[in-house]
Protein backbone atom coordinates (compact mmCIF):
# COMPACT_ATOMS: atom_id res chain seq x y z
CA UNK A 1 0.00 0.00 0.00
CA UNK A 2 1.70 3.14 -0.69
CA UNK A 3 0.83 6.82 0.72
CA UNK A 4 -1.00 9.20 -2.18
CA UNK A 5 -2.49 12.78 -2.05
CA UNK A 6 -4.55 14.20 -4.72
CA UNK A 7 -5.42 17.61 -4.98
CA UNK A 8 -8.03 18.68 -7.85
CA UNK A 9 -10.27 21.24 -8.58
CA UNK A 10 -13.59 21.58 -9.55
CA UNK A 11 -15.53 23.71 -11.66
CA UNK A 12 -17.08 27.00 -9.36
CA UNK A 13 -20.44 26.67 -11.54
CA UNK A 14 -21.27 23.95 -9.51
CA UNK A 15 -23.81 24.35 -6.90
CA UNK A 16 -22.78 22.94 -3.29
CA UNK A 17 -24.85 19.83 -3.62
CA UNK A 18 -22.97 18.64 -6.88
CA UNK A 19 -19.76 19.53 -5.34
CA UNK A 20 -20.47 17.02 -2.36
CA UNK A 21 -21.93 14.61 -4.58
CA UNK A 22 -18.73 14.81 -6.20
CA UNK A 23 -16.71 14.85 -3.71
CA UNK A 24 -18.27 11.69 -2.28
CA UNK A 25 -18.88 9.78 -5.48
CA UNK A 26 -14.80 9.86 -5.85
CA UNK A 27 -14.39 8.94 -2.59
CA UNK A 28 -16.60 5.81 -2.82
CA UNK A 29 -14.49 4.88 -5.59
CA UNK A 30 -11.00 5.01 -3.99
CA UNK A 31 -12.60 3.23 -0.92
CA UNK A 32 -14.54 0.60 -3.16
CA UNK A 33 -11.25 0.05 -5.01
CA UNK A 34 -9.72 -1.09 -1.11
CA UNK A 35 -8.37 2.50 -0.63
CA UNK A 36 -8.23 3.91 3.60
CA UNK A 37 -8.61 7.43 3.60
CA UNK A 38 -6.59 9.38 5.62
CA UNK A 39 -7.72 13.21 5.71
CA UNK A 40 -9.79 14.92 3.10
CA UNK A 41 -9.85 18.48 3.02
CA UNK A 42 -12.34 21.10 1.56
CA UNK A 43 -9.86 24.09 1.01
CA UNK A 44 -12.90 26.23 -0.54
CA UNK A 45 -13.39 28.61 -3.73
CA UNK A 46 -10.19 29.92 -4.19
CA UNK A 47 -9.16 32.35 -7.17
CA UNK A 48 -6.76 30.21 -10.25
CA UNK A 49 -2.92 31.66 -11.48
CA UNK A 50 -4.04 31.77 -14.28
CA UNK A 51 -7.70 30.95 -16.10
CA UNK A 52 -8.75 27.67 -16.83
CA UNK A 53 -11.61 26.53 -19.25
CA UNK A 54 -12.29 30.09 -19.08
CA UNK A 55 -12.44 30.19 -15.08
CA UNK A 56 -10.89 32.37 -12.93
CA UNK A 57 -11.54 30.33 -9.62
CA UNK A 58 -11.77 26.99 -8.33
CA UNK A 59 -13.39 24.93 -5.38
CA UNK A 60 -10.21 23.11 -4.12
CA UNK A 61 -10.16 19.82 -2.46
CA UNK A 62 -7.51 17.38 -1.22
CA UNK A 63 -7.68 13.38 -0.66
CA UNK A 64 -4.83 11.98 1.46
CA UNK A 65 -5.24 7.70 1.57
CA UNK A 66 -3.05 4.82 0.86
CA UNK A 67 -3.78 2.31 -2.06
CA UNK A 68 -1.85 0.18 -4.39
CA UNK A 69 -0.46 1.53 -7.44
CA UNK A 70 -2.66 -0.12 -9.93
CA UNK A 71 -5.92 2.14 -8.59
CA UNK A 72 -4.66 5.62 -9.29
CA UNK A 73 -4.40 5.51 -13.35
CA UNK A 74 -8.81 4.18 -12.93
CA UNK A 75 -8.92 6.92 -10.66
CA UNK A 76 -7.30 9.62 -13.12
CA UNK A 77 -9.38 8.05 -16.02
CA UNK A 78 -12.12 8.92 -13.92
CA UNK A 79 -10.96 12.71 -13.33
CA UNK A 80 -10.13 12.75 -17.37
CA UNK A 81 -14.21 11.44 -18.35
CA UNK A 82 -15.79 14.05 -16.27
CA UNK A 83 -16.22 17.72 -17.06
CA UNK A 84 -16.92 18.72 -13.72
CA UNK A 85 -12.99 18.26 -13.09
CA UNK A 86 -10.54 21.48 -13.94
CA UNK A 87 -7.50 20.34 -12.68
CA UNK A 88 -5.97 17.47 -10.77
CA UNK A 89 -2.83 16.16 -9.29
CA UNK A 90 -1.72 13.16 -7.48
CA UNK A 91 1.44 12.33 -6.64
CA UNK A 92 2.62 9.59 -3.64
CA UNK A 93 3.91 10.71 -0.44
CA UNK A 94 7.51 9.83 1.21
CA UNK A 95 8.13 9.31 4.50
CA UNK A 96 9.24 12.92 4.92
CA UNK A 97 6.06 14.13 2.90
CA UNK A 98 3.70 12.06 5.24
CA UNK A 99 5.06 13.40 8.39
CA UNK A 100 5.26 17.39 6.58
CA UNK A 101 1.09 16.25 6.24
CA UNK A 102 0.75 15.17 9.92
CA UNK A 103 2.40 18.29 11.29
CA UNK A 104 0.06 20.51 8.89
CA UNK A 105 -3.12 18.68 10.24
CA UNK A 106 -2.19 18.93 13.78
CA UNK A 107 -1.39 22.69 13.03
CA UNK A 108 -5.20 23.02 10.99
CA UNK A 109 -6.40 21.03 14.14
CA UNK A 110 -5.28 23.60 16.79
CA UNK A 111 -6.31 26.39 14.86
CA UNK A 112 -9.88 25.20 14.50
Amino acid sequence: MNHYETVFILNPVLSETQIKETVKKYEDFLVSKGAKMIAKEDWGLKKLAYPIQNKKSGFYHLFEYTVDGEVITPLEVEFRRDERFMRYLTVSLDKHAIAWAERRRKRDNQKA
